[in-house]
């Protein structure tokens, strides 16, 4: 996932949904395909499936919603739109925030885990965390000063990396052993299914065409399209990543290698050329991931405080940027990237990222008729993002029944800043349609005697 930067004007269709892969495809695909073979097996492109029917589903969602209300603000408009000015409302904004910060970190763990693996076995578990630290601070500071290098290339970087994934494809699936993806050597059905959820953040990116929506030619026609083929595309990509690594290299050996598993699976039909092919691709594209989720996140924060739902020195603009919300967003991504593990972070992103998508296609239910939508299928999208929410929760509680610490405290935290800026601060959004962006009230002892 990636949020793109910079102004995009008079987009088409080629357009758009070069911003809808490029989202999904920014890191997350390096950092969870070893984790998806350890709770899958070989049933791993299933597992993507099931994560990219979510997202499928979801996107007519974002699409309707995005033609009826279009805005920079994407999800954070949509939600407002659905359900008003409430604490529900704030909490999910919150959250929207705090899960950007928890793909910020899982970009960092794999831009870490792929880094360290040009260094000696001794020294790797180290570098991990040098190169977690390193890049972080480093590209906060070329947000600080503004010096966007690698968001100036991102078009150039998102189109060497689909070539090499491509590369990767192409050649993986002509040695590809059929036996290690048969039925029998998947997962049981719950570590199938569940393992598709943990994995969901891989996908979360399309909803950034959502963002461009005031700069889209016909949106009527161009967004739902947009949706669908990036969505699908990248399905597509996804399950034949997994082909080729479980029919090239055995389970165990990707398991083994989970935080660069894909530089891993290159190996058998690529040699050392391959794997260090996939190492540069994962390190250009995590570090591309990362410096443009600086952006939009230090500006997310930003948005947010306006509208109430966090501390209003966060408001503040020093020299035209948003430095406060920078320094935290940072600050933050660099203890989870450092303390938790990848299942961890990923679990915690997925269900943020699942909740999220919940509450958008209830809107999406609730506003049917202005966003003159079948009703029936936002209303699937959140039985199934809710389904895997359960699935998330049930499967921690199997294997690491502490780990819901973690997930309660996403949660916790979004609630709790909610409660404390906006109720007990008397801070309030008003939703105006001539805005683009919500308004903040303060309520004063004399405007509301």
């Amino acid at each position: 996932m990636s949020i793109m930067s910079g102004e995009r004007k008079d987009i088409g269709l080629p357009e758009a949904v070069s911003i809808g892969i490029g989202g999904m495809v920014g890191g997350g695909i390096f950092a969870v395909l070893g984790l998806a073979v350890q709770l899958a097996g070989g049933g791993t492109p299933v597992a993507f499936l099931i994560a990219g029917l979510v997202a499928i589903v979801t996107s007519y969602s974002y699409a309707r919603l995005s033609v009826t209300y279009p805005s920079a603000g994407g999800t954070v408009k949509f939600i407002l739109r659905g359900y008003g000015n409430g604490l529900f409302s704030g909490t999910m904004n919150l959250l929207i925030w705090i899960s950007y910060i928890i793909m910020l970190s899982l970009y960092a763990y794999a831009f870490g885990s792929y880094g360290s693996t040009f260094f000696s076995a001794d020294l790797q578990p180290l570098m991990k965390h040098v190169l977690i630290t390193v890049v972080v601070l480093v590209l906060m500071l070329l947000n600080i000063m503004k010096a966007n290098v690698v968001g100036k290339a991102e078009d150039l970087i998102v189109a060497i990396k689909l070539a090499i994934l491509v590369l990767f494809i192409a050649v993986g699936l002509l040695s590809v052993d059929a036996a290690s993806l048969s039925p029998s050597t998947w997962s049981p059905a719950l570590a199938l299914v569940s393992g598709g959820f943990i994995i969901f953040v891989a996908y979360e990116g399309f909803e950034l065409i959502a963002n461009t929506a005031q700069d889209v030619r016909e949106p009527e026609r161009t967004l739902p399209k947009a949706f669908y083929i990036s969505v699908g595309f990248v399905a597509v990509l996804y399950t034949l990543i997994a082909i080729v690594a479980i029919g090239n290299l055995p389970v165990d050996q990707i398991v083994s290698a989970s935080d660069y598993a894909l530089a891993e699976a290159a190996t058998p039909f690529l040699g050392q050329f391959g794997f260090v092919l996939i190492a540069i691709a994962a390190l250009l594209s995590t570090a591309s991931a990362i410096n443009a989720t600086f952006y939009g996140t230090a500006r997310l924060s930003y948005i947010i405080a306006k509208q109430g739902e966090l501390p209003r020195f966060l408001e503040k603009e020093i020299w035209n940027r948003h430095l406060e919300g920078l320094f935290l967003t940072a600050g933050i991504t660099l203890v989870i990237a450092n303390t938790l593990d990848l299942r961890d972070i990923s679990t915690m992103g997925s269900a943020g990222f699942l909740l999220i998508f919940a509450a958008v296609n209830y809107a999406n239910v609730k506003l049917w008729k202005e966003t003159k939508s079948n009703r029936l299928i936002p209303a699937v999208g959140t039985v199934l993002c809710l389904a895997a929410v359960g699935f998330l929760v049930y499967d921690t509680i199997l294997t690491a029944p502490l780990n819901l610490l973690v997930l309660a405290a996403m949660l916790g935290i979004a609630l709790g800043i909610e409660l404390l800026y906006c109720r007990i601060r008397g801070r309030e959004i008003r939703i105006e349609d001539r805005e683009e962006e919500p308004r903040v009230m303060y309520r004063t002892e004399k405007n509301e005697n």
